[in-house]
């Protein structure tokens, strides 16, 4: 199975943690970002994995090498100009010859991705997004009320959202959608598609998951990293 990862960012929201260090290789307890990733990847049965570069692409590729260390086939592409998070696709056209999956290059997550994976399979759409519902407490009473009157108070309630977690899973034929050397982002991929009509299924995952966009991001994968990930570090040894 096919995998790509997008590890062209430029880390802005870390800095100045990312002014040395590419984003995707922050290190997280023993590891990295990549490296937690790739290593899920592997263990979720996925061996051929491309990881998309630009911003300090040659720090990335010589750290790490052609995969062999985790047992996997790494293979790396470059972008002249930033695409965005779909148009690094067009530069792989030739190599995703068959369904794969597509994440993010700053995410963290304990799923099986080989999960999400076969029920895309199982699905008549050429792109699955994989969506997770998101918390996120609220500090105030909420007041419902009608007209001068008080109706209820709601107790500092939580909101509940069901967002995109960074993850999709993508046959071929989608290829034809993504314009060459243009700057393409998956929203406008799967505005597009739902505009023509076309189906985009959607997976949605209960698994542990983390963003790393901010500086506080970043500091939570450290705690977390011993009960989440210190265990694919391991399987390496």
């Amino acid at each position: 199975m096919k995998a790509v990862i997008l590890a062209g960012g430029l880390g802005t929201r870390l800095r100045p943690l990312t002014e040395v260090i590419p984003k995707p290789l922050l290190p997280i307890g023993e590891s990295n970002v990549l490296e937690i990733q790739i290593q899920s990847l592997k263990r979720s049965g996925f061996e051929q994995i491309y990881i998309a570069t630009n911003y300090r692409a040659e720090y990335v590729k010589a750290f790490l090498g052609d995969g062999s260390k985790y047992g996997v086939q790494l293979f790396f592409s470059q972008e002249e100009e930033p695409l965005g998070t779909c148009g690094p696709l067009s530069l792989l056209r030739n190599e995703l010859d068959a369904p794969f999956l597509l994440m993010n290059g700053d995410i963290l997550t304990n799923i099986d991705f080989g999960i999400p994976y076969r029920f895309a399979q199982g699905v008549s759409s050429d792109l699955t997004v994989v969506t997770r519902q998101m918390i996120t407490p609220f500090n105030f009473g909420r007041v419902v009320s009608e007209g001068n009157f008080l109706k209820e108070i709601q107790e500092k309630p939580d909101f509940k959202q069901e967002i995109v977690a960074g993850i999709y899973v993508m046959k071929p034929e989608i290829l034809v959608r993504i314009p060459d050397g243009e700057y393409f982002g998956m929203d406008t991929l799967i505005q597009k598609m739902l505009k023509e009509g076309s189906s985009v299924a959607r997976f949605e995952m209960r698994d542990y998951w983390l963003d790393i966009g901010r500086v506080e991001d970043f500091e939570q994968a450290q705690d977390v990293y011993t009960e989440h990930f210190q265990h694919l570090k391991d399987d390496t040894h």
